[in-house]
């Protein structure tokens, strides 16, 4: 599935998402299965009190009778402990929905509607929007790293020596990285995110 971040067609309000970052451009790799270690994982998540992102999301996937479509646009990505905040733009700056997703509970705010409200973001997007969008993942992958809930299976770029993570495959999802930051910045620049069942492509740019 290819799609353009900057085609003509106009965003549609129904088709919003998320996703998450980072990636390697070079070829020969290495493949292990993984088993992130639970301790390790969430310490870093709960060390690292507070993270932000800011950049653009372009979102392809089947809607309910099974036809193609197409979203994109910008997103900002705040995450306060374990309290995750996510805003998506349409390419004009215009406010299509705010999601935030706590362990205990998930709201999305739509433009002139009433906040919707569930107790995980997953089945709250789904019912809402259509899709669901793996937040809780995402903030292991944006790191990168994969996330401590469940068995994973990672490569690495082995051929530039720099220790990046060029793919994970964890729950159902596909995590390729493309780009990571120039130094002297870090982290991850462009990573695409696919899933088969039900089909979802996510493209994401951390402009920062």
């Amino acid at each position: 599935m290819a799609f353009n971040f900057f085609a003509g067609a106009p965003l549609r309000r129904g088709a919003l998402t998320l996703a998450a970052a980072s990636a390697v451009l070079l070829s020969a790799c290495a493949t292990k299965p993984n088993v992130p270690n639970t301790t390790n994982a969430a310490t870093s998540i709960t060390a690292q009190t507070s993270r932000a992102y800011h950049g653009r999301f372009a979102v392809q996937y089947n809607d309910q009778y099974g036809k193609q479509r197409n979203a994109y646009g910008n997103f900002d990505w705040q995450e306060t402990g374990d309290t995750v905040t996510l805003q998506l733009r349409d390419p004009l700056g215009q406010t299509l929905a705010i999601v935030t997703s706590s362990p205990s509970s998930a709201t999305l705010e739509l433009p002139n509607r009433q906040p919707v409200n569930a107790e995980n973001v997953s089945d709250l997007m789904q019912s809402t929007l259509g899709f669901a969008l793996p937040v809780e993942g995402l903030r292991y992958w944006l790191q990168p790293s994969a996330a401590p809930t469940s068995r994973a299976k990672t490569t690495m770029d082995s051929s530039s020596g720099n220790g990046h993570l060029k793919e994970i495959k964890q729950d159902g999802w596909t995590i390729d990285y493309l780009a990571y930051a120039d130094a002297p910045a870090t982290g991850v620049k462009r990573v695409n995110l696919t899933r088969n069942d039900p089909p979802l492509d996510i493209k994401l740019v951390i402009d920062q």
